[in-house]
Parts: structure tokens; C-alpha cells; sequence
């Protein structure tokens, strides 16, 4: 399915169909979350929701299939991503929402790409995805959740660090391997916010 121009409800059942039930219950969850973050931060409220549907658009792909269209487009793979392929479905997905689905937003597509990682400098709707990701109604398991939940409607940095700050913690842990974005991101936030 190829659409011309991003539509929401039209990408809703698209996502239905494409992600399994609980990947899909999580995507509405993230797509609520982001709608009201959007709302109490004064962002577009249509864009958050877009972004929020697409965010996993291509979670459910397998992993040769994810690398093959990164090769296929000329897609960036760095080491860690070679090595777990399933950390391209933010990439992967960035590309699909602008051709399978039909967005041209930037701002969209953006949020799309850097919704696992993070990046210096994001923008407002960049950082409502991520934290909507991490606090959506159906996540139950993260630390802190109850403090970040709240700190998301108050001050977005704020909830970003944290979640950063948890989520480098929580991989130093499992001695799983690291973005360097990510970690790029938290120093990049740390500082600016002179914490």
C-alpha cells in the first residue's frame, strides 16, 4: 500500500495490519500519549499523532528484510546495527513513512528516525515521540515510570534526561551494546540542562 498523501485513519488500519496485536496496542498507546504531550506542550497535535502511528511502522519487518532495504536505498548501517539488526527500525521506518506512506513533514520523518536513540539538538516534536514511546499506557516495566509520567507534561528535557539516564543504565547493566547516539544525546542534554 502506497499512499499519496499521509492520512491518518488510512495509516491506522495500515498499522493494524501490519504489526502484530501487541506492537499495534502499543503503537495507539504512543500515538494517544504523544497527541496529549503535543497538547500540554503546544505542538502540533496532528503531526504528534502521525508520528506516533509510524513510529514502529517497520518494527515487525524481519531483520534481512530491514537490511536489504537499507542496502536497496542506500541506508546507513553503522557496526551495532550490523550486528543487531533489529535497531534499524527506526531508520527503516523513517524511509517508509515518507514512501510507503506519503509523509513529507520533516519534522515527521525525523521524529520517526531518532524516536530510539535520541539526538543532540532535537526538536519538540522529536522529543515528544521518544518520551511517548517510553510512557505510553501500555509500558509497565521501565524504572521510574510513575516520576517520568508526570515530569513529561511539566518539562520535556527534564523526562528526557531521565529517560536517557535510565535507559544507559538499564543497557550498562545487561552489558548490552550502546548507540553512541544515545549516549551522545545524554551528554549533549546533561549539559545543556547544566545538570
Amino acid at each position: 500500500m502506497k499512499l499519496k498523501q499521509a492520512d491518518i485513519s488510512k495509516i491506522r488500519k495500515a498499522m493494524e495490519k501490519t504489526l502484530d496485536k501487541k506492537r499495534y496496542e502499543h503503537t495507539l498507546g504512543v500515538a494517544y500519549t504523544a497527541s496529549c504531550l503535543a497538547m500540554c506542550h503546544e505542538e502540533n497535535v496532528k503531526n504528534a499523532e502521525l508520528a506516533g502511528l509510524l513510529h514502529d511502522c517497520a518494527k515487525c519487518l524481519k531483520n534481512p528484510q530491514k537490511l536489504k532495504i537499507c542496502e536497496k536505498h542506500n541506508i546507513h548501517v553503522n557496526k551495532i546495527e550490523a550486528k543487531n539488526p533489529f535497531l534499524l527500525h527506526a531508520k527503516v521506518g523513517s524511509f517508509l513513512a515518507m514512501e510507503r506512506y506519503g509523509v513529507r513533514e520533516k519534522d515527521i520523518v525525523n521524529a520517526i528516525l531518532n524516536h530510539t536513540t535520541g539526538r543532540p539538538g532535537m526538536t519538540k516534536l522529536e522529543k515528544i515521540i521518544y518520551i511517548a514511546d517510553y510512557i505510553e499506557p501500555n509500558r509497565k516495566q521501565a524504572p521510574n515510570l510513575a516520576v517520568i509520567r508526570k515530569l513529561a507534561f511539566v518539562d520535556l528535557d527534564q523526562a528526557l534526561i531521565k529517560i536517557l539516564e535510565d535507559t544507559l543504565s538499564y543497557l550498562e547493566t545487561l552489558k548490552s551494546d550502546i548507540d553512541p547516539m544515545t549516549k551522545k544525546t545524554y551528554d549533549y542534554y546533561k549539559k545543556e540542562g547544566n545538570l
